[in-house]
């Protein structure tokens, strides 16, 4: 008798397809793929502008204030932001783990600070750029100079804010997906259906935005 095969899975060899894999997931993966080749776009795009050009404001210069403690810090407020953002990849990674426990309480715990520490990140990055808006950087206007005194354009922050108002973006993203799964939890809705597949999902938006963000940090304020 021919072996029933399962809807969505194909024999290979006689055994069981390498591509198995649940088309959501597969989808989410192709669609993370698409979303890198645009970041990959801007970010290599910026490198381009970044090493042609002679001048370029000095990272430590321009990102050296803290919230109440006022200039003199380099870098450290977005070391916190990449802290609270490196963490809520953590808790997620506890969510995915419980689910597929089928733990619901360790899923909505953990689910509970992933959106807590992707609204925090969210609060960083408002009150860096509410900031810098204030020193009189936006798009078009740049009062840094570059690193040798020289007068510096405006290609650095029309970069800096579009790329990480686009990461930005997404992360608020994140955070509404996160929200909705942290309800439908909440709901019994994975409970009944037997599986969390659906967080695993949202984990991989998720861990895809922390990533990103390695190399925006690296690019921006690093460089």
């Amino acid at each position: 008798m021919a072996q029933a095969v399962p809807t969505g899975q194909k024999l290979w060899g006689g055994g069981k397809s390498p591509f198995n894999v649940e088309y959501g997931k597969l989808m989410m993966w192709y669609f993370l793929m698409s979303d890198a080749f645009t970041f990959g776009a801007f970010l290599i795009s910026y490198g381009t502008i970044r090493f042609a050009t002679n001048g370029w404001p000095d990272p430590n210069e321009v990102f050296q204030s803290f919230p109440g403690l006022g200039s003199g810090y380099p870098l450290l407020f977005v070391s916190v932001m990449t802290f609270i953002l490196i963490m809520s990849s953590v808790t997620m990674v506890l969510a995915v783990h419980a689910g597929h426990n089928n733990d619901k309480q360790g899923v909505i715990k953990n689910m509970v600070w992933t959106i807590i520490g992707g609204l925090a990140f969210l609060g960083c990055q408002a009150w860096e750029w509410t900031h810098l808006h204030h020193e009189g950087a936006w798009w078009g206007s740049n009062p840094f100079l570059n690193a040798d005194g020289t007068q510096a354009t405006t290609n650095f922050t029309n970069f800096f804010f579009t790329i990480t108002g686009f990461h930005g973006f997404h992360v608020f993203s994140g955070v509404v997906i996160n929200i909705i799964m942290l309800i439908m939890t909440i709901n019994g809705v994975f409970e009944r259906k037997g599986h969390y597949l659906m967080i695993e999902k949202a984990g991989l938006y998720w861990h895809f935005v922390d990533l990103v963000w390695v190399f925006v940090f690296t690019c921006f304020y690093l460089l």
